[in-house]
């Protein structure tokens, strides 16, 4: 593991590192905030970051450091794709491929081999945050529109793995939205059954649930909302669930990362209470 660059922010430190990743089969980049007393540390989160998103995306614009130092939380951030390939229209769109690995993992030619982002979160970064800082599953996950996606369908389908859930702008039902189901078709072809195992709609109704509360905040000025958010499929198939749903429904607010920092506190705070809980 290599580190490429490291700063000291806010009493803690701001690392950057790259990997050779056994799931992806590719280098991957990764950013870490930790305290600066490990002794205080307690728990960690994963955030996973949007469409067209890097490693430094959250990092550098959500301003989490001091609250984070506060806290007591070490964060890991991902890449949102595998790089450095050539695979067919891998390139040629904001909605697919490079950047856009919507944390799935791939079955089509090409794909099949690299886009395996479901389970290198779920695994290899899963477990590289969980060994370094010895939290003994005590670790929680978090995300942004794409990013949102990822942690709603990962913490649903591991719900004991995960201490708790929350989203900004979370795409909510990516199998009735239009560019979404153009990459998993491009992802998965066309086995709708498979689809529906990364759609946090479906598996809501198909009887996944975390035992707390899911925290969603969404701005009624996201350009995005809701046609194609569709947060509202997301209400309703809670309503027929076991899960529980936190929504703030943020007023003027719109996607981007003015709108994360400003209630980033609140969501860091709401997974503190768990990764403190026994």
């Amino acid at each position: 593991m290599k580190v490429l660059k490291a700063h000291k922010c806010f009493e803690g430190y701001t690392e950057f590192y790259e990997h050779e990743s056994v799931i992806t089969q590719t280098k991957m980049k990764f950013a870490i905030h930790r305290p600066s007393n490990e002794q205080n540390i307690r728990g960690g989160l994963i955030w996973l970051s949007g469409l067209t998103c890097t490693e430094e995306n959250f990092i550098t614009k959500a301003g989490s450091q001091k609250i984070l130092n506060e806290l007591g939380l070490v964060i890991i951030c991902p890449d949102t794709s595998p790089r450095g390939l050539d695979l067919p229209n891998e390139h040629t769109s904001m909605h697919f491929g490079s950047g856009a690995g919507l944390y799935l993992d791939a079955t089509t030619p090409g794909y099949r081999d690299h886009y395996r982002m479901y389970s290198y979160v779920n695994e290899e970064i899963y477990n590289l945050l969980n060994t370094k800082y010895d939290f003994k599953g005590n670790i929680s996950i978090m995300g942004h529109s794409m990013g949102g996606h990822g942690a709603l369908t990962i913490g649903l389908k591991n719900p004991n793995k995960y201490k708790s859930i929350s989203a900004f702008a979370p795409i909510m039902n990516p199998m009735a939205t239009g560019w979404t189901k153009l990459a998993f078709e491009g992802y998965l072809g066309q086995d709708h059954e498979l689809w529906s195992k990364y759609d946090a709609c479906e598996l809501v109704l198909s009887g996944h649930s975390h035992p707390n509360p899911i925290l969603v905040d969404q701005g009624d000025k996201d350009e995005l909302y809701p046609n194609q958010l569709l947060t509202q499929n997301f209400q309703s198939a809670v309503k027929h669930s076991a899960q529980k749903l936190i929504l703030n429904l943020r007023k003027e607010y719109d996607h981007s990362y003015y709108f994360v920092a400003t209630f980033l506190e609140s969501h860091l705070k709401f997974h503190l209470n768990y990764l403190m809980s026994k």
